[in-house]
């Protein structure tokens, strides 16, 4: 199995290529659910193509001048040793106690699609394109890390969604920066991350090279397409995928059931809102074709 792996990792680049979406939080489940992968080896591996796949943004980035370094650092401080006390915590599940292992990845992919969507419609309050970190804000952002960084070397899961919230909330930075500022510190903490579980064992990096061959090609393939998407929406879909995945792995009652209603209500509303946008076109269409009435 190899193609499949590529394949894969071509549709998560170019979602976020286009979108600039964590899609990095889709690869854990999509290895546990659709390729059979135990969870510790999933969140290795993960990780481990995250830290080279998102290493390529943070350099794009940077070019841009959309980094905040000393917060990304900062962050760092705190989260590079406590997500090497994930890593040790999700290396000593046996084969036994996978089913506790993927529990905890399931409820995190649960609380992390709840995340995303709260940041899908929250908006922070930026002040200035310059901010200089006062003691408070620094004290802030090593604790940032410390909570958030131990959570994503547990279960890979968060490396976006937990640390753009937060500094969504706390920091008053404009979007771009705090998209630039994340990525950066994401790839610096799972190049951290990734050499834990890689030390561990839990990395396969067979199924990783050929992820990178899809993925890679597919952000810059992404990021200069033409195509206008409805990024609100395939934000709020993208928080619904990591809601399900969630609720599948952890294997709730009724899982299969609570899927396929939410499901059937996302393709409903689909249609309703393309429904709409499809009249509201002809109506514009239809009034630009009408000439306008002349008094004289």
């Amino acid at each position: 199995m190899t193609w499949q792996f590529s394949i894969a990792g071509l549709l998560i680049g170019v979602l976020v290529g286009m979108t600039g979406m964590g899609g990095g939080s889709l690869m854990t489940p999509m290895l546990i659910l659709l390729f059979g992968f135990d969870p510790k080896t999933a969140v290795g591996t993960d990780i481990l193509h995250g830290a080279v796949f998102k290493s390529f943004g943070a350099v794009r980035h940077r070019q841009l001048g959309n980094v905040h370094v000393p917060l990304a650092l900062w962050m760092l401080v705190g989260s590079a040793p406590l997500s090497l006390v994930g890593v040790q915590i999700a290396s000593s599940f046996s084969d036994g106690t996978q089913s506790t292992m993927a529990k905890v990845v399931g409820a995190t992919l649960i609380i992390g699609g709840f995340g995303f969507l709260a940041k899908t419609f929250l908006r922070g309050h930026v002040i200035d394109a310059r901010f200089d970190l006062a003691r408070r804000d620094r004290l802030f952002a090593v604790l940032i890390g410390a909570v958030f960084g131990f959570v994503v070397g547990l279960t890979s899961v968060g490396s976006g969604t937990f640390f753009g919230l937060a500094m969504l909330l706390l920091f008053p930075l404009s979007a771009s920066r705090i998209v630039g500022t994340d990525m950066l510190h994401a790839a610096l903490l799972l190049w951290v991350a990734g050499a834990g579980h890689l030390l561990h064992g839990n990395v396969d990096l067979h199924a990783m090279a050929w992820l990178l061959v899809g993925s890679i090609p597919g952000v810059l393939i992404g990021s200069h397409l033409s195509i206008r998407v409805p990024e609100r929406a395939l934000r709020i879909a993208f928080g619904f995928v990591l809601i399900l995945s969630g609720i599948k792995i952890v294997k709730l009652p009724d899982s299969d059931l609570i899927i396929a209603v939410v499901f059937g209500l996302g393709v409903l509303a689909f249609l309703v809102w393309s429904g709409c946008r499809l009249q509201a076109r002809r109506l514009r269409a239809r009034a630009v074709r009408v000439p306008a009435h002349d008094p004289a």
